[in-house]
This record gives structure tokens, sequence and C-alpha cells, in this order.
């Protein structure tokens, strides 16, 4: 009875069929399997999809992907790029650091790794090829520089593990900026050691004169101004974090106006991908309800927490574990469904070991950066060779090498849990 519907859900993947038809099939066998009740079964299937989706929290999803939308179809992504590229093109490898800057603030505007890939796919590539950067290294920068959006608020990532737990949203949001911020410091330096070993990789430099530089740090003035307030607002607790994300989804919008740069064509495909994105995100949601009801009637949590507390383990032993499960999954499952499907099994788990919710969140998320860019079904991946032409292993010889960076963040968030603690206990 426990084992079909697993089986179930990988035979199901492997077929192709949609993670979130696969997660509800699979939790309805499990439900039909444990109560071998059909009355129990359509009374279930009858009450989780509107009880699932009609959250109030559930509304900061939307407005952060249209925020993520409108920055971009404002062009406040190519701005950004300017900016860092302008300041750092001196350097060695000082285009790919502007790459991470970018990365970086706008991912404090967008919450989403994905949106951020394609973006700065089309905007940094095209730059990096010109100044003689090979491939390997620009498309490694852009894929992992991308996942810095999982961590710096506002992140989608971050909303759905808080919701799915039951955690505080806000604190959640302020818990990822530190590390954001490390992985960031740990990046450019990986730049800066692999250029210095290998210099052919990134061969030309140019100066740019301090009146562009000026120019085009006037430029961010709109972007940096929208992530205060967003990260104030948040900090402050004066706005929850739902309409947080309608007022950043507003003001994105409000300076691609005033600055001509977003056209009605743009807004309407904003809306579109907006409404698209969501709808996966909620069908995701409601076939993993429907597996959790399954997991909560066949007691699969509560087995393995007794299993695991009669071996007598250490925390961090079966923390570590639960890393590289989580690793290991990532590979092969975007970030959304894994956190929705694992998260079932993992956070009664945390818990009862004594772990804080939100450092774990934060943990979390360094382990879905790591599966997004690595092979061989890193979803970053396969959006940065699509958006740029490079070949998929080029792309993934990049990530796994800048992955370090992640590595590092995350060995040195486990000694210092403070680094993701300070902030919101600060709140």
């Amino acid at each position: 009875m426990i084992y079909l519907p697993f089986m179930a859900l990988i035979i199901l993947l492997l077929l192709g069929i949609p993670i979130a038809f696969s997660i509800a099939v699979a939790g309805i066998l499990g439900i039909w399997l444990t109560t071998g009740n059909l009355n129990t079964l359509m009374s279930i299937l009858g009450m989780v999809p509107y009880n699932t989706v009609a959250q109030y929290a559930l509304t900061t999803v939307p407005m952060f992907i249209l925020m993520a939308f409108l920055s971009s179809s404002s062009g406040l992504a190519k701005d950004l790029y300017n900016a860092g590229s302008n300041w750092l093109s001196h350097i060695r490898g000082g285009l790919a650091i502007g790459t991470v800057f970018a990365c970086g603030i706008f991912g404090a505007m967008s919450g989403a790794s994905v949106a951020a890939a394609s973006v700065m796919s089309e905007i940094a590539m095209p730059n990096m090829r010109r100044y003689g950067y090979s491939d390997v290294l620009a498309t490694g920068v852009i894929g992992v520089g991308a996942t810095l959006d999982i961590l710096i608020p506002p992140s989608v990532a971050m909303v759905i593990y808080g919701i799915a737990t039951e955690t505080s949203i806000g604190k959640l949001l302020i818990a990822g900026v530190i590390p954001g911020i490390v992985l960031g410091i740990f990046l450019i330096l990986c730049i800066l050691v692999w250029v210095t070993i290998k210099p052919s990789d990134a061969p030309e430099t140019q100066r740019v004169s301090w009146s562009e530089r000026w120019r085009s740090t006037w430029r961010i003035w709109p972007s940096l101004l929208l992530i205060l307030m967003v990260l104030g607002l948040l900090y402050t607790g004066i706005v929850t974090p739902t309409e947080v994300g309608a007022l950043g989804a507003f003001m994105a919008g409000l300076i691609g106006v005033i600055f001509g740069r977003l056209t009605w064509t743009g807004a309407l495909e904003a809306f579109k991908a907006t409404i698209r994105v969501s709808a996966m995100i909620f069908m995701i949601l409601i076939g993993t309800f429907i597996f959790g009801y399954f997991m909560a009637l066949s007691q699969v949590p509560q087995r393995v927490i007794a299993a695991i507390t009669a071996m007598n383990l250490n925390r961090w032993v079966v923390i570590i574990g639960i890393i590289v499960g989580y690793f290991v999954i990532s590979m092969f499952m975007d970030e959304i469904p894994l956190l929705l499907l694992t998260l079932q099994l993992t956070f009664p788990l945390i818990i009862s070991l004594g772990f804080n919710p939100i450092w774990f969140g934060v943990l979390s998320m360094m382990m879905v950066a790591m599966g997004l860019v690595f092979p061989p079904v890193g979803l970053i991946g396969f959006i940065v060779s699509g958006a740029t032409k490079v070949d998929l292993s080029k792309v993934y010889r990049g990530t796994s090498v800048l992955m370090i960076a992640i590595v590092l963040t995350t060995i040195l968030m486990m000694i210092f849990p403070q680094i993701a603690l300070w902030l919101p206990s600060k709140m």
C-alpha cells in the first residue's frame, strides 16, 4: 500500500506525464489503497482543489511572478547589467562579475530563477562573447548567478516553503538576504580564481569613461528604489508579503511606463506569462496536497521519524543525509514540486530533531539551487543552453565548477546558522 503509489509516481514521471498530474494520480491511488473506501476518496478530491488554492497567502505567488515579468519587460535587467559591466569591465573577468551583480539585483525584483536565467542569457551572453569570453565561463556564470533569485527576496520558492510548512513567510524571505550576499561574494571569488588559472577564458578587458559609468549608474536608481521598498516594507512588517508583492508588481510596471519602456504588448505578455506560471504552480500544489493526504493516512512521515529515532543517529548525520537526498532528487525535478513533495517527509523530521524551520528553509533553497544547475536534468542548464545556443555539456561544465560557491555557502551556513537567522531575529 505504501510502495505502490511511489512506484506509480516514478513510472508516470518517466513516461513524461506533467508533474502535477503524476503526483495527483499517485496520491489518488495511495488514498484508495490505504482507505479502501471510494466515498472517502471522492470526499477528499472534492475538497482539496478549492481548499488548497483558496488561501490568502498564495496570492503572493502571482504577484511576485508578475513583478518578475514586468521588471523584465521594463528593461530593468539590461540597465543593471550595463551598470555592472561598465564599472567592472577593466578587470579580467569583470563582465562575468557584472553578470553576478545584475543577477543578484534582478533577483531582488523577481524571485524566479528561471526568469533570471532567460533574461540574463539574452542580455549578458552577446556582450561576453564579443569580448572573447569562453562559452563555458559565460554560461556557467549566467546559470549559477540566476540561482541567487531563489535566496534573495522576493522568492517564490520561499513563499511555497512557508505555506507548506506554516512558517512565517516574512521571516523566511528576509532570512535569504545574507546567504544570498555570501553566495554572490563566493561566486565572484570563484570567477577571479578561474580567470587567474585560465586567463584565455576571459581575454579582453575594456575601459569605460567615468561619465558613461555614472550615466549607467543613474539609470538603475528605479531598480534600487524598488528593492529598498520591497526589503524595507518586509523587514519593518509595515505590510504583509502579499501586499509587498502587489506593490512591487505595480511599481515595476509604473517604472516601465514612466520611462517609456513598457508597451501594451509587453504588459500583455507579462500578464499572460504570469497566468501560465501561476496556474502551473497551483496545479502542482493541488497534486501534492492530494499526495499529502495519502502520506498522512499511511503515516509514512511518522514511521520514518520512528525508524531514524530508533537508529540513535547524531542529528547532523541526519541533516547531511537529507541534504544529499535533496541534491540527488533536485537533479531530476523542478524546485516547486521538489519542495512540496519532500517537505511532507523532511520537515516533521527536522522539527523532531530540534532544527530551526527558517534555517532549514534557507538550506533547502541552497539544495534546490544546486540541483537547478547540475547535470543531468538541471532545469536552468537547459534554459541557458536553449537561449544562448551553447551545447548543454559546455553549460554544465561551467555551472559544475562555479557550483563550488553554493557548496561553500551551504557549509558556512551549517557551521554558522546565524547567517540565516540573524536578520529574522531583528525583525
